[in-house]
């Protein structure tokens, strides 16, 4: 493989609408809006999306030899290993019972990554936050703000009719599926398949720098465990927690080992910086294995790391190398809304921020 069959990064390979800036501005009063009606409710403030955590794990990141020169980028740019910390999720900005299946996250924060990084971030750490679905439902930033200001006027609602909707989306999404082969994404995110969150693969959904690249990341189990949990459905009527209980019991005795992949972009025509909504086409450029993301057992939801994690730490796109600079409109949205959002949480809560150097500082 030839970096000349891939896109180069250059700094103006991003688009910026005039417009942009104040959709932003919308973005985060709408969401600190909604997240006083939260935090009203549950009587602390909680995370604006992906409050819910599913388990928090720690792990190892290996860089392999031999990767192919556009792959051997950033992080990956020689073989090594890095700490890392795992945080997987339930999609809403609030803590729902788990019959409320909606789409899932996981967050990632390796430790020991040197290089120059993006400007307001000095701590060595690389965050990656993926979401299940390989596309975000809006394509950019103005779209994602119209999104959530009806999103906001749902908060208030109760369990029983936000179940109700998760349901209808899901079986929509089923049928459509069934016809088409692939997932509506509003439709996923909404009514996600109620399937167990370590069988699951989980994407940046949006673009990144990857060196002299533009990508999009994943991770995707590979443990022969794991793949065998794959369509399975939990019972989510029965189990409001049973997410946060199948990770847990998974970690108990289990190890989890998955593949992190990377796509590198081969057309700006079909594979869009600027649009989060459109699929890369694998076709044309396929995902490559860059590392792999070893995590033994261990207590994934263990008090002491739950309070630390949830209370003081953030994952945010904006804690980053600047060779994996996040690019495009939904992306520069990301920068700005998760730091907002972080302070929002930790300034209603009394809590002090602290991210760790180190992964021995996350309590086990």
């Amino acid at each position: 493989m030839d970096m000349q069959q891939f896109v180069p990064f250059h700094d103006g390979i991003e688009t910026r609408r005039p417009e942009e800036d104040e959709a932003i501005d919308g973005i985060i009063e709408t969401m600190i809006s909604e997240s006083r009606k939260v935090t009203g409710r549950e009587h602390r403030a909680v995370r604006a999306s992906h409050a819910k955590s599913s388990g928090i794990v720690k792990g190892v990141f290996e860089v392999p030899e031999g990767l192919p020169a556009p792959f051997a980028q950033g992080i990956c740019a020689r073989p090594g290993r890095y700490d890392v910390l795992a945080r997987f999720a339930q999609g809403p900005g609030e803590v729902l019972p788990d019959k409320v299946s909606t789409h899932r996250g996981c967050a990632l924060k390796l430790f020991g990554v040197r290089g120059p990084k993006l400007p307001g971030h000095h701590d060595d750490t690389q965050d990656f936050v993926l979401a299940t679905g390989p596309v975000f439902p809006d394509p950019d930033a103005m779209s994602f703000l119209k999104s959530i200001r009806n999103i906001e006027r749902n908060v208030e609602r109760s369990d029983g009719l936000k179940a109700a909707v998760s349901a209808v989306a899901r079986v929509a999404n089923d049928v459509v599926k069934s016809v088409k082969g692939s997932d509506v994404p509003v439709l996923d995110f909404f009514g996600h398949a109620p399937a167990h969150p370590l069988a699951e693969s989980y994407h940046s959904q949006a673009a990144l720098r990857w060196g002299n690249a533009v990508a999009k990341v994943a991770i995707f189990p590979v443990s022969p465990g794991l793949q065998a949990l794959a369509g399975e459905t939990l019972d989510v009527k029965s189990d409001p927690d049973v997410f946060r209980r199948a990770v847990g019991d998974w970690f108990r005795g289990n190890e989890a080992r998955f593949e992190f992949r990377v796509q590198l972009c081969t057309d700006l025509d079909a594979m869009p910086v600027e649009d989060a909504s459109v699929p890369w086409p694998e076709d044309r450029s396929p995902y490559v294995t860059v590392a792999t993301l070893s995590f033994p057992p261990q207590d994934a939801l263990s008090p002491a790391r739950l309070m630390f994690v949830e209370e003081r730490m953030s994952f945010r796109p904006a804690h980053a190398l600047e060779a994996h600079r996040p690019l495009g409109s939904l992306m520069r949205a990301r920068l700005k809304v998760y730091g907002a959002m972080a302070a929002f949480r930790q300034n209603d809560n009394g809590s002090v921020p602290q991210e760790p150097a180190t992964l021995a500082a996350v309590p086990d």
